[in-house]
């Protein structure tokens, strides 16, 4: 069976958001197994952070010699195998050890995928990175959706994670035994030379803010929305699971339609209509009076950030003043490292001030993201308005 190589890259994405998504689903469950505070959740958390910020910075010359496929076993299926082991560990200090170990392994991840992603484009003419994205939500999704309904049955944490890691193994460890390398752009084989570390240089900047902005409410999505509907509106697990359900539902939906769309109105224009809705969504869920407002409100934040982060990596892959790989890797660590931030900066708020408050300080960063992308991101149009990449895909597969 042949298999497209962009569908491989698919696999990666979805995957690593299935066993990430279970465990942020599983999180009210950690807290009460641990004994911490939502402050010391936060905090032991922090370790994702750290480990993605020490990846993103060293990590590019190791992923280009390692090559697409022997990196995304590792990372791929590492994170899955640390991940599962957490619901296991007695104490916070052991979690946070395990984290950032899942940490360099994401983002290792994230400059493979994105690279390889950048690469497959250049050498096809098709779009595929909203696509890719899209199937990272697809699988926040799913975990989501099957999370709330396997904490509702009463299965260990423990359990939980270790079916979903074993399935992931076993499947997409198969799809990535066949994968290729897609071959190298020209200004990845002509500039790399040199480039040891990746830090975000002037004029990546407003994009960094831009990914910044998309990621904080993203992680605000995710990882708090089960504890807040269960601390504000005493839900049960079912509903609480809702939350985080429906913002990954509308935000896989919106990614994987949003390639279209894009080509018809300009990157720019895309990422200020979907930060205002993203901003508006994050409001109603810090002043919503009942639960069914505040779910309405995560679905707005889903569809609202959706697309935005992909189109920054975009635009930075194709910024021809350093290589693909250290501009991805640059907003990488401004993005990624806040998507793992976004809990204990937001836990130790929900602490210390209000759990709503936790969304609320949100719209500034998200104001400042909408007026980054009116001049950081292009209004360029394609001519192919479906996006359908070209044949044939075939030698790459």
């Amino acid at each position: 069976m042949r298999i497209a190589p962009q569908h491989r890259i698919y696999a990666c994405f979805f995957s690593f958001a299935l066993i990430t998504g279970a465990l942020m689903s599983r999180l009210p469950d950690i807290q009460t197994h641990l004994g911490v505070s939502e402050g010391q959740l936060g905090l032991t958390m922090i370790g994702m952070a750290v480990g993605s910020l020490i990846s993103l910075t060293v990590g590019t010359p190791i992923i280009e010699r390692l090559g697409f496929r022997t990196a995304a076993f590792i990372t791929t299926l590492g994170s899955a195998i640390l991940l599962a082991v957490v619901p296991w560990l007695p104490v916070a200090p052991a979690v946070f050890a395990v984290l950032l170990l899942v940490g360099l392994l994401a983002g290792a991840l994230e400059i493979n995928l994105n690279v390889e992603i950048d690469r497959l484009e250049t050498a096809t003419g098709g779009r595929y990175m909203n696509r890719a994205h899209g199937f990272w939500s697809v699988g926040f999704f799913f975990t989501a959706l099957f999370g709330a309904m396997i904490r509702q049955s009463g299965l260990s944490a423990g359990l939980h994670l270790a079916l979903v890691a074993s399935l992931i193994v076993g499947v997409t460890g198969y799809l990535i035994w066949g994968a290729t390398n897609a071959p190298q752009t020209a200004r990845s084989q002509t500039e790399a030379g040199g480039q040891r570390f990746a830090f975000p240089n002037r004029g990546l900047l407003p994009l960094c803010l831009i990914g910044f902005a998309a990621f904080l409410v993203e992680g605000a999505g995710i990882d708090w929305s089960a504890i807040y509907m269960r601390d504000v509106f005493a839900v049960e697990p079912l509903v609480g699971g809702m939350g985080l359900t429906l913002f990954a539902f509308f935000m896989a939906l919106m990614r994987l339609t949003a390639d279209p769309i894009v080509a018809r109105y300009g990157p720019r224009h895309v990422a200020m209509v979907m930060l205002s809705f993203a901003s508006l969504g994050a409001l109603l869920v810090g002043v919503a009076p009942e639960a069914w407002l505040a779910l309405l409100g995560f679905a707005m934040m889903g569809a609202g950030c959706s697309a935005v982060y992909p189109l920054a990596v975009s635009a930075a892959a194709q910024r021809t003043d350093r290589p693909a790989a250290v501009n991805v890797a640059a907003i990488g660590q401004v993005s990624v490292v806040v998507f793992f931030l976004a809990p204990p900066l937001l836990g130790f708020v929900a602490e210390f001030v209000d759990i709503r408050a936790s969304y609320l300080v949100c719209l500034p960063l998200l104001l400042a993201g909408l007026s980054a992308s009116s001049f950081a991101l292009g209004t360029r149009k394609l001519e192919d308005p479906a996006g359908l990449p070209p044949e044939p895909l075939a030698p790459l597969g």
